[in-house]
Formats: C-alpha cells, sequence, structure tokens
C-alpha cells in the first residue's frame, strides 16, 4: 500500500494482529481522542483496518468503514506516539482514501479533534447535520453523548456528487 520514509509499510491488517490494533486504539480512547474498540468489535471489522508496520511491529492502525453505497468513514486513526510525526498517519489515511477510491465510493468522512491533519488531504468541515443519521448509531456508545465535541468533515472524490442518503 505505501511505506514511509522511516520504514514503516502500510497494508491490511492480519487478524492476529487485532490485539495490537485494540491497544493502540483504545490507549488514544483513554484520552477521550477517539472511540474505544473491544477486541470483538476489531475482529468483525479487521477487514476495515490497515496498519502501519516496522518489521512486524504494530506502530499505527486506521480504518476505511463502509457507512452506504456512496459514503464510508475514516476512523480509529491512531499512531504510536513515538512513532509520530514520521509519516505513518499520514500513509494510513492515504490508504483509506486509495481504498475509497478502487471502491469507487464518491463520499468519505471523518469525526475528529485533529482538523488541520484531515484538512491536508483535503476534508472540509460540514455541519454534523448533513451527515446521514445512520452515521451516529455508534455514537449512542460514545460517553459525550449527546453533546459531541468532534468536528465532522467531509471528502468528495467525486465531483457534483448527489448522496443517496
Amino acid at each position: 500500500m505505501g511505506e514511509t520514509e522511516h520504514g514503516m509499510k502500510v497494508e491490511k491488517a492480519k487478524v492476529s494482529e487485532a490485539p495490537r490494533i485494540r491497544k493502540l486504539v483504545n490507549s488514544f480512547a483513554a484520552r477521550d481522542f477517539m472511540l474505544p474498540r473491544s477486541l470483538s468489535e476489531i475482529y468483525e471489522n479487521i477487514r476495515d483496518y490497515f496498519v502501519a508496520r516496522l518489521g512486524d511491529e504494530v506502530v499505527g492502525c486506521g480504518a476505511l468503514h463502509i457507512a452506504w453505497g456512496d459514503l464510508a468513514e475514516i476512523k480509529s486513526v491512531a499512531v504510536s506516539e513515538e512513532w509520530q510525526r514520521k509519516g505513518g498517519g499520514e500513509t494510513l489515511v492515504n490508504a483509506c482514501i486509495e481504498e475509497a477510491k478502487e471502491l469507487d465510493i464518491p463520499v468519505v468522512f471523518c469525526l475528529t479533534y485533529v482538523v488541520s491533519f484531515f484538512g491536508k488531504f483535503g476534508f472540509q468541515l460540514v455541519d454534523p447535520v448533513e451527515l446521514p443519521r445512520k452515521i451516529w448509531g455508534e455514537c449512542l456508545r460514545c460517553p459525550k453523548y449527546p453533546d459531541c465535541d468532534e468536528n465532522a468533515m467531509v471528502l468528495k472524490l467525486k465531483p457534483a456528487v448527489k448522496p443517496q442518503w
């Protein structure tokens, strides 16, 4: 999929890497940067995940989750603290965007606290009510619900997309 200048390779996750993905994601969830993920949830959605590897060690992860025929979400982007700002996060997000293009998904969104990071890829802030209600099902598990303080951002991969939702 991709490789950073520091030797991190971004590839699809393997089932055996689910515990490491959980540990990475939940380390950020513990600081309210993202939603926690159970091991069973990661196993069930392992095909959504990409990982950044340094040799055999998983140092980052990110997922592209299909929400509808014309909409996918990039979520659970996490890179080990010692490997941040070395291209892993960017390579993970680019892998998700490329997969969305390959799947012919015209719109990708994310919910984030790091607007500037996703802005580098062309994501634009939107009013969360512009997104379909279907995507908010996961929010019920969030301890901040209903007082969400994340930013909704959208990246249109095809011009003049009319949503199917």
